[in-house]
């Protein structure tokens, strides 16, 4: 099972956490319904299980919901290249998974939140694209609106850095260009209903630091002050618990290569709905008032203005 539902006693908790009241929380979809009904740049959507996803991210705020959701429908049509041709049999989405394993885990912390572990199995590859995996991970990153039933506390991030050696550094780092992180970022932050608890970083090297430099200005204090780097997986199992990693990392999960594989064979099934889905985005030329430029949206290029991700 790719995503293990939480508990009834955890489910308490986590509504606790996200502010949700079960006795208002319909009265609160209704209203975000009526609101996008009113609204002439976004699309007819009324995916119930996603807007109350949208709901549990902003603690059931209905102006930040409604912020998120015109974003979320505003970068569809603002970077094609993560929204665009999202068919998990291409050729290009086939050899992401090949190469690169970034699966939320099955299970969930003790304290509700979800583990998702990314690390590299080949991005020695010379065609690998960055911006595909980034895709990939917006199209996971789209189920879970969908499959995340009842809602988890938070994310909770482990990258993997061993693939950051001098060769692939030379080879790939030039790919990792400011505009495409900062889009990346702005996406994941501002379109989707992401609360970021933990970011941990295991089997480092001198690379790391330069790679985690080069990403914090973009980044809020606060994400900053998240970022763990650990030396050992002592360090990381007392923020995770060993026994809900895969087996790679001394867990009981099963392999990392069967639980990617189990996600590739999700993203499949949902082949038709990706193509469905190309179509709901926002019409800038329908927007009351001044439609949204790129400028708007991500500033002049290159610029390193800071994000804030909650």
């Amino acid at each position: 099972m790719t995503l293990v539902q939480p508990s009834t006693e955890m489910q308490l908790h986590i509504r606790t956490e996200l502010n949700e009241n079960i006795a208002t929380r319909d009265k609160d979809l209704e209203h975000i319904k009526e609101w996008l009904r009113l609204q002439p740049h976004l699309p007819k959507f009324q995916d119930d299980a996603r807007i109350m996803t949208f709901l549990r991210g902003c603690k059931f705020s209905l102006e930040k919901t409604k912020r998120k959701l015109d974003m979320y429908f505003t970068m569809r049509a603002a970077v094609p290249e993560f929204f665009n041709n999202r068919d998990p049999l291409l050729p290009e989405i086939k050899e992401i998974m090949k190469i690169v394993n970034l699966p939320p885990l099955p299970g969930l912390t003790p304290d509700g939140r979800r583990v998702v572990i990314m690390n590299g199995i080949d991005i020695a590859q010379p065609n690998f694209s960055v911006a595909d995996g980034m895709k990939v991970v917006l199209m996971i990153g789209d189920i879970r609106l969908k499959e995340e039933h009842t809602g988890v506390a938070g994310d909770v991030y482990i990258f993997d850095a061993s693939v950051a050696t001098p060769s692939n550094f030379a080879n790939h780092f030039a790919k990792f260009t400011p505009a495409l992180i900062k889009k990346f970022l702005i996406c994941v932050q501002e379109a989707y209903p992401v609360k970021l608890k933990e970011v941990h970083v295991i089997n480092v090297s001198p690379m790391v630091d330069t790679i985690i430099n080069f990403v914090k200005p973009f980044l809020k204090e606060k994400i900053r002050n998240r970022i763990h780097v650990h030396s050992s997986m002592e360090s990381l199992n007392k923020f995770v618990p060993k026994d809900m990693l895969p087996e790679e990392y001394g867990g009981l999960a099963g392999p990392m290569s069967e639980i990617n594989k189990q996600w590739y064979e999700k993203l499949v099934t949902y082949k038709d709905w990706f193509k469905e889905q190309e179509s709901v985005k926002a019409d800038e030329s329908r927007r009351p008032g001044k439609p949204k430029t790129h400028d708007d949206l991500f500033g002049m290029e290159g610029s390193f203005k800071q994000l804030s991700i909650d």
